[in-house]
Order: structure tokens, then C-alpha cells, then sequence
């Protein structure tokens, strides 16, 4: 069996729980790219070049055995289901809804013409918690706490794709915690598809504050971060866990989307610009040394050449260390595919380019701040293609490269001095 996957942080988590409760049922996982009897592929769907990348794999899964089953699970199996069945080779389609029985399904199904098992994700109100005692051989471990999104963003196709929000149980949060700190993971990243939104729909209702704080109680010998989180849900009490310095790493991945608030009330996202700064500009002043990320659309229907001069500006005002930067992509179904007119890819390009560039000056701005300090720095298994040296990342996400004198450090969490700089990355000295 080999399974390949596709987009977030919590199709990785699923891809892993998967792989483990099939192995556990004497399934042998091979690689991907092997000759396999059957392949799952956990799809993505959140741009047109996701679902192109998807119908790849399914292809390259059956030429490499045109014998073979192969599963397709994830979202762009969710959003279009018979269009994935009927590619070649699929022998069976899986929705998100019923991704955490993807192994009783595989031992119960033996139909010849595909399989197709997608049903309302709206219809789902419990979270479906697919358990995972190890992550593999990964340096850091990742957890979903919380599945699906309420807030139907005018370009966003993940709702479709994921249904309403539902958070796991806290104690099965501290639980899961605790186990992979037994495992010896030095990092735990807590992911969901709208992780601020954690807790909200349970009864009683807590939120991501809470069950921080009651991580913090545990006394974890590892070190916990967020993935992306929105703007409205960064709340004084989570800043001061960050502040506290003893579990969240410093360190938060922001959407903005636009610096526009035409084109953040044509997005439907519940801010302004103004409310933006504001929020950056009090996480700075609280936290000297996070690193702020902030996702940003650029080429959204009717953004005009000023439009995006207002992100830009914004962008290049505001303390943040880094930006991950998308082009727009139509998606079917979305209000944003009607709105007119939309934007030339050419110019769309031209836009990302130009905050790409943006983003690595502010890398470097941000990172030239922290040059010659100590830093705990989490010391990857994998080693960084272009220089063969060993990599990993310090508690406020600053990439640094080590030579084999850190060998004997991997998985671990190493005092590292920041040496120099080059072309985004610290090089790392041995602190005596």
C-alpha cells in the first residue's frame, strides 16, 4: 500500500492516523512511488492547480499498476466525487465524512466498478477523532483538535469541502498531548481547518485559551504551536500564554487576504484594515520577539492596481516576519467566480512576485534582529536539499542550518547561537 497526500497540516495528521490504523491491520505501507496492490491519495481541493495535482497522482498511481485499487479520499474527493470515480483506476472514493473508516471500508468492499462514498458533510456534527500514537519518523508532531469552518468565505470552496465546525473533546486533546510528548516529540503543532474556532460547539463551550491553559497544567516537556489562526480570534488571554514563554511557541500565522476593505467585505472576512493594524501593531508591542506570518490573496475578482497597492502599503508597514502569498483560484460553487471582472493571470503573477519579494525583506529584517543570540532550535531528522546540512527551526520559527556537530542533536531541542545569515537562513554555532 502507498499512500500520497496532499495540502494542510491536517490532511498530514489524517494521512498518518490512516497509515497507522491500517498498518495495525497487517496492511504494509510502501512508498508512494513503488509498485503497490493499492494506493490512497489524500487529495486537496483549495485551488484549481490542487485538483490538477490530485488527477496526477490517481494517473501516475495507475500507470505504475494499472492492477492496482486505488482509493481517493480528502477534499477534492468530497467536492467531486464522480468525477473522481471516473478516472482510471479509481476503485473507490471516499468523503472526509467517512475518512476515519477508510480501513473497515477497504475490507468490506470488494465491488468491481467504483465505489462512491461521499455524503452531506453538513450532515456531520461530531468530530471524528482518528487517533494517532506516533507520527512516524517526523521531528515534530502534528494534532488536529478540530475539523471543518462556519465561515463561507466568498473564495473558499473548504466549507464544501469540510462541513461545519467540530472540535475534539479536551480530554482527549490533553490525552492526545501527552501521549506524543511519551513518544519524544519536542514540538507539538495543534491544527485545525479553523483552529480558533476550537471548542465553541461543545458542551460547555470553552475555546483554543482554555485548552492551552489546560496544557499548561500538565507541565509538558515539549513545546506546543499554532497553526494559522484569524484575526478575531486572538484574544488578550491567548497572547499572554505566548507571553508566559513556558509552552506556545511565538509565533503566529495570520490570514489577512487583502489590505482593501472593499475587497475584504467583497471576501465577506469579518474585519477591516484598520482593525488589522491595530492587532498586529498590540501582538508586537506585547511580544517583542514572535514572528507574525500573514497569508495573503493577491488577484481577487475586481482588485484593481490601487486595490493592491493598499495591501502592498499595508504589508510594508506593518512588524511581520514573513507572508505566504497565493493567486486567487476560481472555485466552482463559490460567490467569488461571479464577481466581475476577474483579474489576468499575468497580472496576478506580477502582484505575487512583487509581495514575494516584500516577504523576504522582511525575513531578513526580522531575522537580522536576532543575529549572534542563542535560541532553542529543534534539530530536523531531514537534511536541507540545497546544502546538505542538517536544518531546523527555533521556538519563534527562524530557519537555521547546522553542521554535523549538531548530529547527536536530531529530534532534540539545541541551544544554537545565530551566526550568519544567508539567503534566509541562519547558520548555527555551538554555544559553549
Amino acid at each position: 500500500m502507498g499512500v500520497a497526500t496532499l495540502g494542510c497540516k491536517v490532511n498530514r495528521y489524517e494521512s498518518a492516523a490512516l497509515e497507522e490504523d491500517l498498518r495495525r491491520k497487517n496492511f504494509s505501507v510502501v512508498p508512494f512511488n513503488s509498485v503497490a496492490d493499492l494506493y490512497i491519495i489524500n487529495t486537496c481541493t483549495v485551488t484549481a492547480f490542487s485538483d490538477f495535482q490530485s488527477r496526477q497522482l490517481i494517473r501516475r498511481a495507475h500507470r505504475r499498476n494499472p492492477q492496482a485499487r486505488i482509493l481517493v479520499t480528502g477534499c477534492y474527493a468530497q467536492i467531486a466525487p464522480r468525477s473522481v470515480a471516473g478516472l482510471d483506476g479509481v476503485s473507490m472514493v471516499v468523503g472526509n465524512g467517512l475518512k476515519h473508516r477508510i480501513s473497515e471500508l477497504l475490507q468490506s468492499n470488494t465491488n468491481d466498478s467504483p465505489c462512491v462514498l461521499a455524503g452531506d458533510i453538513f450532515r456531520l456534527k461530531e468530530f471524528c477523532n482518528m487517533p494517532l500514537a506516533s507520527f512516524g519518523d517526523r521531528t515534530r508532531a502534528f494534532l488536529k483538535i478540530q475539523d471543518g469552518c462556519n465561515s463561507f468565505c466568498s473564495y473558499c470552496i473548504v466549507p464544501f469541502a469540510r462541513g461545519g465546525s467540530r472540535s475534539m473533546a479536551p480530554e482527549d486533546v490533553l490525552s492526545a498531548v501527552s501521549k506524543f510528548e511519551r513518544e519524544g516529540y519536542q514540538e507539538i503543532v495543534l491544527t485545525g481547518i479553523h483552529l480558533g474556532l476550537y471548542g465553541h460547539d461543545l458542551q460547555p463551550a470553552t475555546g483554543i485559551a482554555c485548552i492551552l491553559q489546560k496544557m499548561q497544567e500538565l507541565n509538558l516537556d515539549t513545546r506546543i504551536r499554532l497553526s494559522s489562526i484569524e484575526p478575531n480570534e486572538i484574544t488578550t488571554d491567548l497572547l499572554n500564554i505566548i507571553k508566559d514563554g513556558g509552552l506556545l511557541c511565538p509565533h503566529l500565522h495570520i490570514p489577512l487576504q487583502s489590505g482593501d476593505d472593499k475587497i475584504l467585505q467583497l471576501m465577506k472576512r469579518n474585519y477591516d484594515t484598520v482593525f488589522f493594524r491595530k492587532l498586529i501593531e498590540k501582538i508586537d508591542s506585547a511580544i517583542s520577539d514572535i514572528a507574525i506570518g500573514v497569508d495573503v490573496m493577491v488577484g481577487f475578482p475586481s482588485e484593481s492596481d490601487q486595490q493592491f497597492e493598499n495591501t502592498f502599503n499595508l504589508l510594508e508597514s506593518l512588524p511581520i516576519a514573513y507572508l505566504h502569498v497565493f493567486p486567487y483560484s476560481a472555485r466552482p460553487g463559490t460567490a467569488a467566480q461571479k464577481i466581475q471582472p476577474q483579474v489576468p493571470g499575468k497580472t496576478k503573477k506580477e502582484r505575487a512576485a512583487a509581495l514575494r519579494k516584500l516577504s523576504e525583506q522582511k525575513q531578513e529584517k526580522f531575522a537580522l534582529r536576532f543575529a549572534g543570540k542563542p535560541f532553542q532550535v529543534l534539530v530536523e531528522s531531514t537534511k536541507d536539499k540545497k546544502t546538505g546540512l542538517l536544518k531546523g527551526f527555533s521556538q519563534n520559527y527562524l530557519p537555521f542550518l547546522l553542521d554535523e556537530e549538531f548530529s547527536s542533536s536530531i529530534n532534540k531541542i539545541a541551544t544554537v547561537r545565530a551566526g550568519k545569515y544567508i539567503a534566509g537562513k541562519f547558520y548555527g554555532e555551538i554555544v559553549a
